[in-house]
């Protein structure tokens, strides 16, 4: 393993904590990785085109498999990107059925990060539905990370979806899973198949 991609979440950016964790870690840790955190679209309807277009572009993280760690919604994306082509993920505090959420969304947003104005419509719920899978291939293939104190969203959801994968739940924290970083080993234990 020596490309990794992290997803962030939605309002978010590579810039955010825990992606800026996750790559002083590699640096520090493990310099034979190449974390790969590419700025997803803010649009709904964008973000899976993006996404195939990025792993044609750098197909180096397939070779043996992709190795994912996803955030929220970058959870959800990691998830139908490992269904899609094989891998193994690291969801933390993972979106199940964001199409539900973000229909609260609907209208005009900045992100925080970027600074940039988007809109949200009613028919991304249905592009966002389309990359569900009902049923997990590999269950075993995934780690989740999960705090019963997420304000954003409901944990059993995710307790329930990935319910034979290896489950992490914590009590309290919240939807930015308070000290994440030291999770970090043994994430990449996980995503290097030990």
């Amino acid at each position: 393993m020596s490309h990794v991609l992290y997803l962030h979440g939605f309002l978010s950016s590579p810039k955010s904590v825990k992606a800026q964790q996750t790559l002083a870690w590699c640096t520090e840790h493990r310099p034979d990785i190449t974390l790969h955190i590419p700025q997803l679209s803010n649009y709904p309807s964008e973000v899976g085109e993006q996404l195939k277009a990025y792993l044609k572009n750098h197909p180096q993280l397939l070779e043996g498999g992709l190795r994912a760690i996803g955030s929220s919604m970058g959870g959800y994306l990691s998830s139908w990107l490992v269904e899609q082509f094989g891998g193994k993920a690291v969801l933390v505090n993972p979106a199940v059925r964001p199409y539900e959420l973000l229909i609260d969304f609907v209208g005009e947003h900045v992100n925080p990060y970027t600074r940039e104005p988007f809109s949200i419509v009613k028919e991304d719920m249905a592009v966002l539905k389309a990359l569900e899978h009902e049923q997990l291939a590999h269950p075993e293939n995934y780690l989740v990370l999960l705090q019963t104190g997420d304000e954003t969203l409901d944990y059993r959801q995710a307790r329930a979806r990935y319910a034979r994968s290896s489950l992490v739940i914590e009590h309290g924290g919240d939807h930015s899973f308070v000290d994440y970083d030291k999770h970090l080993p043994a994430i990449f234990e996980f995503l290097d198949g030990h």
